[in-house]
C-alpha cells in the first residue's frame, strides 16, 4: 500500500473523474497535480517525465492532456496556432502572457471586467470567455 501512497491525490482526482488510473496517467497526473497550479505544454510535460524516469512517448502525453481536459480535470489555454499549454487551475480565471518568454501567469476572475457581449446565436449558451492579455517589456524612452 505504501507504494501507492505517493499517488493518493492523483488516483483520487482521476477516479472522481472517471477515467481508469493506468501507470502513464498516474505517473503523468502525478508530475502535474502535486505541485499546485501550473501551465505545461505537452513537450514541457513530456521533458519532465523523462527526467523523473518515466518512459512515456510525446504521443501519449498529448492524449493523455487531452484525455484529463475532457474530464474536466485540465484546461486547454491556446495563446495562439502554435503554442498550447494545459492548465492544472481550472476555476474561473484569466492569463497574462509573457511574449518574451512564453510564461502564463493567473488573473483571478473577478479582476476582469467583460463589458458587453455579442449575442450567442440561436441554439448556443456562452459557456465561458477566456482573456488572454499578453504582456511584453516596456521600452525605454529615448
Amino acid at each position: 500500500m505504501t507504494q501507492e501512497r505517493p499517488y493518493a491525490q492523483t488516483l483520487a482526482k482521476l477516479r472522481e473523474s472517471g477515467l481508469r488510473p493506468t501507470r502513464q496517467r498516474l505517473a503523468l497526473g502525478r508530475l502535474l497535480f502535486d505541485g499546485g497550479d501550473r501551465h505545461v505544454t505537452a513537450e514541457a510535460l513530456h521533458d519532465e517525465a523523462q527526467k523523473a524516469g518515466v518512459s512515456v512517448s510525446l504521443a501519449t502525453v498529448y492524449n493523455t492532456l487531452h484525455q484529463f481536459t475532457g474530464a474536466g480535470l485540465l484546461r486547454e489555454v491556446v495563446v495562439d496556432s502554435s503554442r498550447t499549454y494545459f492548465d492544472t487551475n481550472i476555476h474561473d480565471h484569466h492569463h497574462f502572457f509573457i511574449e518574451k518568454d512564453g510564461a502564463l501567469m493567473d488573473i483571478a476572475g473577478d479582476d476582469v471586467a467583460i463589458g458587453k457581449l455579442p449575442p450567442a446565436p440561436e441554439g448556443m449558451d456562452v459557456a465561458r470567455v477566456d482573456v488572454i492579455v499578453r504582456l511584453q517589456e516596456r521600452k525605454s524612452p529615448r
